[in-house]
Order: structure tokens, then sequence, then C-alpha cells
């Protein structure tokens, strides 16, 4: 039988590849987004007591309604935002479901998706799969500073979406406050979606604050927040995530959820409600993290590498341009089998042909791990 691919030229992600890789030389894995360190005994005896206590049928549609009642609490006391529990947010399997779902319930045939470079490997083909047009916006390292003029000139009728993600993943960059004035100045009075990825929201460092879509009264009322459980509490694993959005767009997006997965894993849900209510469980997680990045940017003073500090997410990207003009890929590659440390390029993230010579490094890792890729980046 002869079928045509609906999504003809993707193939293995750069995320599997590396991470084969690192397996297969013994590497360290500083590749993909995920800690190697356990999940809270305190949140697991949550999720176990859930389901002793018969947690383990179906959850609502929705999601299990303490979360979302602590969902809808930490948007109030963060944001002083309001999202109502019944109407306007979802718990869904992950964010990149959440992202999928939002962008088949909205995006049709040639209807055209803002997205900015690099990005997410997870948004252009959930574009395409549904017939759309990914209209790229290629950033530079190491600011990634949107040029608002260029947006505007690739605004049209057929404009569907505009996909935003910060903190950012893969340049550990942040949205200013003026970057989402701009984006609610170009978006007024238009039909445009805003996708707001803020998976790694609490994750902001040096005292800046996360510029939510919430913040902003007019972007909130045309955006989705899509966040993961999974980054804020360390286990990536159990893929429980949320979206929130004003009701006439929460609507048409349970519509396809329904149908894609109605519910997810119901005792985790009940587990991380509990957990929630003490907010340290999520607000502590700035200093967490800042102290890892701080570590193993100190560790690395030394290497022959530049960088300019990860601004939030648990990524640091690294420009390689003092040791070799290798395309980032080979180079990547070469750490992983000669050096035995494991990173991810970002060329594979841009429009093609773009390289900043630039690798991404994980350090969600524990203090012992950092400190043996710091003294294998120091010999390079």
């Amino acid at each position: 039988m002869q079928h045509q691919s609906k999504l003809p030229n993707v193939g293995t992600t750069i995320f599997t590849v590396m991470s084969a890789l690192a397996n297969e030389h013994k590497a360290l894995n500083l590749s993909q987004g995920f800690p190697n360190y356990p999940s809270s005994q305190k949140l697991n005896d949550f999720v176990s007591r859930a389901m002793n206590n018969g947690y383990n049928q179906y959850a609502p549609m929705a999601g299990n309604l303490d979360l979302r009642l602590a969902i809808s609490n930490k948007y109030q006391l963060l944001y002083k935002s309001t999202y109502h529990t019944e109407k306007e947010i979802t718990v869904t399997a992950g964010a990149t479901q959440a992202i999928y779902t939002i962008i088949s319930a909205f995006i049709r045939q040639n209807d055209e998706v803002i997205i900015f470079k690099p990005a997410y490997d997870c948004y252009e083909p959930s574009v395409k799969v549904n017939g759309g047009t990914v209209i790229p916006i290629q950033l530079s390292a190491p600011d990634y500073k949107v040029e608002w003029e260029d947006v505007a000139s690739k605004i049209t009728p057929k404009t569907k979406m505009i996909i935003i993600n910060s903190p950012h993943n893969p340049s550990g960059t942040i949205w200013s406050k003026d970057a989402m004035l701009q984006l609610q100045k170009i978006t007024k009075d238009t039909n445009i979606i805003v996708l707001s990825d803020e998976v790694y929201e609490h994750i902001v460092f040096d005292g800046e604050q996360h510029q939510s879509a919430c913040l902003f009264e007019d972007l909130k009322q045309r955006s989705f927040i899509t966040a993961s459980f999974g980054k804020t509490f360390h286990n990536t694993g159990w893929k429980i995530g949320y979206c929130c959005a004003p009701e006439h767009l929460m609507s048409e997006f349970r519509k396809v959820h329904q149908f894609n997965v109605f519910s997810v894993h119901h005792p985790s849900q009940k587990g991380i409600a509990d957990y929630m209510q003490d907010a340290e469980t999520y607000l502590s997680l700035n200093s967490f993290f800042q102290q890892k990045r701080d570590l193993f940017l100190s560790l690395i003073s030394e290497s022959r590498f530049k960088f300019k500090p990860s601004q939030g997410s648990y990524f640091q990207v690294l420009d390689y341009t003092a040791i070799t003009d290798e395309y980032d890929v080979d180079f990547a590659k070469r750490l992983t089998k000669e050096f035995g440390i494991a990173s991810i390029p970002l060329s594979v993230f841009n429009k093609k042909g773009k390289d900043d010579n630039v690798l991404r490094f994980c350090f969600a890792k524990t203090d012992e791990t950092l400190v043996k890729a710091a003294e294998i980046l120091c010999k390079i």
C-alpha cells in the first residue's frame, strides 16, 4: 500500500539522537531536558495516597477539581490574574499535548502561524499536520531579540496564531515586559490567537520576573498559556500539564481535547493538587535552579567556551567559536563520542542553514554531575 505522508520531512528528533549517542558512548547526558535526581518523596507519597484512596478511575475531562483550584490559586498569587476553574483551566497529558490540541482546534488549511526560531520542535509539525503554514522569524545569538518591524511585516489576513515561549527553550532567554507589550500592541484588534508556552515560568533568574501573557489584559483575552508540572516538579515522565485560556477559546479547545485524550492520570493530578497547597513547592524553584546555573558557570569560567548566563529555564547555551568552526551538529556528536559529554546543537531549531556555533547544555542535574561535566568542558 502507498500512502502520502502528512509529515514527510519529519525524522528522529535531535533529542533521541543525542540521548542514544550518549547511551552508546556512556557519556554524561546534558542534552535532553530532564533531571537526574528524584521527584520529591512527599509528592510521590501524595500520589500513592491518592491511589490508595480510590482516585483510580477517569478524572473529569477538564481535570481533577482540586488541581484546577490549585492552579487558579497559583495564578491569583503570582500574577493577580483570575482563571475560572470550571471554564478556563484544563489539565492535559503534558504541555506538548496542550500545544498540539490548541493548534488542532484552531488551525485550518493555509492558516499562517508565526513561530520564532530557534523554536522547540513540537510547534512546526503540529501546524503542518493540521494544514497550516509556518511563518518563521529567525532570532540570532546571543540575545535572540525580536525585531518587531519584522513581525509586523509578516502579519497578513491569513495570520491565525503567534507562538511564543518564555523562558525560552533552547536559548535560555526571557521575554521582557516591553516585548510583551509590543506583542499586545501588534495583535490588538485582530483575530490572532497567541499560544504562550510558559513551561519554565518558575525558573527565572537574577531577580527578574516572569512576564506571563495573563499579566496583559488585552493579550490575555486572545491567549492560551501552556504549562508543565513535569518541568516544575522534576518528574517529566508523569506527563501532566495544563492550559489556561478565556472561556471562548477554552470551549473550542475542549471539543478536541475530549477526543484526543479526554483525561489524564487521576492519582497524579490529586497528588499534585495536595502538594501545591504549600506554595513554596514552586516558589523555591528560582533559587534552586539559579544555584545550579551559577555552579555550572563558575566551574567552566576558565574553559574556552563563551556564554551569557541563562536568564531562565534550566538550559545554558555555550558559544564554541574559540574552539572550532565545525557545524554544531558535528561538534555535538564529536563531544559525545570523544569527550563523553552530550549536548544539543541549536541549528536544528533554526531556519535551514542558520548556525550560530552554539550548543545547549541542561543543568537540571545533580551537583556531582555538573562538576564532572565542567571538568570535561574545561579540557576541550
